[in-house]
């Protein structure tokens, strides 16, 4: 830390740059948890440096994906709980790029406040560590920016970046997707990071009381379900695709079933699945039961219970729902591939 670096001027605008530098002291320790050998230098300096190892790799391709927590965060403001949030933000990111086959490689975060409060920003990252952990992606950089009068002072934002490798002849690309292939479910570990403007105006979360243990939820209260982390499903994901051709992967966020499953099927085919197979979650029923919510909008909006869905042949279904298993996966198959212009029957 650099004992002259402070700005009595600017710390009277509302910026502390001193708390910036021990926010960063705070962070290395969980930073250091994500450190790979391929890391090369520290976190601090102008840039993140990461030697690309391309062992097995013919033709690297990179593809990169971000993203941020959305309104969830309003969940940590009011439970004044901010070390679960940064999990999200990696998931978001890293189970995007996932989808074409990539391992994510690094991860860069960016915390927007209205005061620095180190021990809150220490809390944030120790999540994002957390994630990259989960996702075997190292945190190599990042920014803090401290912004008065923009943002409230026990208020901030998140967002996140991610960079991944792929070899050309790997890609998830959907062209050999044919009528009869298999449409296997990975479970969600809840509403995820997604649709929760809906959630927080359903339960006007705001003026309601969050913390009380609830029986329609498993003896958890709203609030600790509502923050429950996104599922992070690049290492499962990963595995499997060592030993099976998936032929299609997508992510369940924003627009839940309707919006993402098509995204991963070519034009001509359509995916049929049983609502009835479909493991949805209880805090998805007391959404749709509370707001009043018809079916189709749930299935438009929230992940139901499925975070991801992969598409494999018929003959690999039983294989690959195995090694998801093996992997920590509760998987299990929902519909399958069918020759139509509707992109998403649910029957």
């Amino acid at each position: 830390m650099n004992n002259k670096s402070r700005s009595d001027s600017y710390a009277a605008a509302g910026v502390d740059i001193t708390a910036g530098y021990r926010a960063v002291e705070l962070m290395k320790q969980h930073i250091a948890r994500t450190t790979t050998p391929a890391v090369m230098g520290s976190v601090g300096g102008f840039g993140g440096l990461m030697e690309l190892d391309l062992t097995g790799i013919n033709k690297p391709v990179l593809c990169s994906g971000t993203d941020g927590v959305g309104t969830k965060l309003k969940l940590a403001f009011l439970m004044d709980k901010h070390d679960t949030v940064g999990i999200d933000c990696v998931a978001m990111c890293v189970n995007d790029v996932v989808c074409v086959g990539a391992k994510p490689l690094f991860f860069l975060d960016y915390i927007a406040c209205g005061k620095n409060v180190p021990e809150r920003i220490e809390a944030i990252v120790k999540g994002v560590c957390e994630g990259c952990v989960q996702s075997g992606c190292a945190l190599i950089g990042g920014e803090t920016a401290e912004m008065p009068g923009f943002y409230p002072v026990d208020e901030y934002d998140l967002a996140g970046y991610t960079t991944g490798v792929v070899d050309k002849d790997a890609i998830i690309d959907n062209s050999k997707m044919a009528a009869g292939d298999v449409i296997i479910a990975l479970p969600s570990s809840g509403v995820h990071s997604n649709g929760f403007s809906l959630v927080r105006k359903v339960f006007d979360v705001e003026n309601s009381d969050i913390k009380t243990p609830l029986e329609a939820l498993g003896g958890k209260s709203l609030g600790e379900t509502l923050l429950t982390p996104t599922k992070i499903y690049v290492k499962p994901v990963l595995a499997l695709l060592e030993e099976v051709k998936a032929k299609g992967i997508s992510h369940i966020t924003g627009g839940g079933f309707y919006e993402n499953i098509p995204r991963s099927i070519p034009d001509g085919l359509g995916a049929k699945i049983k609502k009835e197979d479909v493991k949805v979650l209880p805090i998805f029923k007391l959404i749709a039961e509370t707001g009043g919510i018809s079916e189709h909008d749930m299935f438009n909006t929230f992940n139901m219970g499925v975070g991801m869905c992969v598409i494999v042949a018929p003959e690999d279904a039983e294989k690959a729902v195995e090694i998801l298993k093996a992997n920590g996966e509760d998987a299990y198959i929902i519909g399958e591939i069918i020759e139509s212009e509707d992109k998403v029957t649910l029957l």
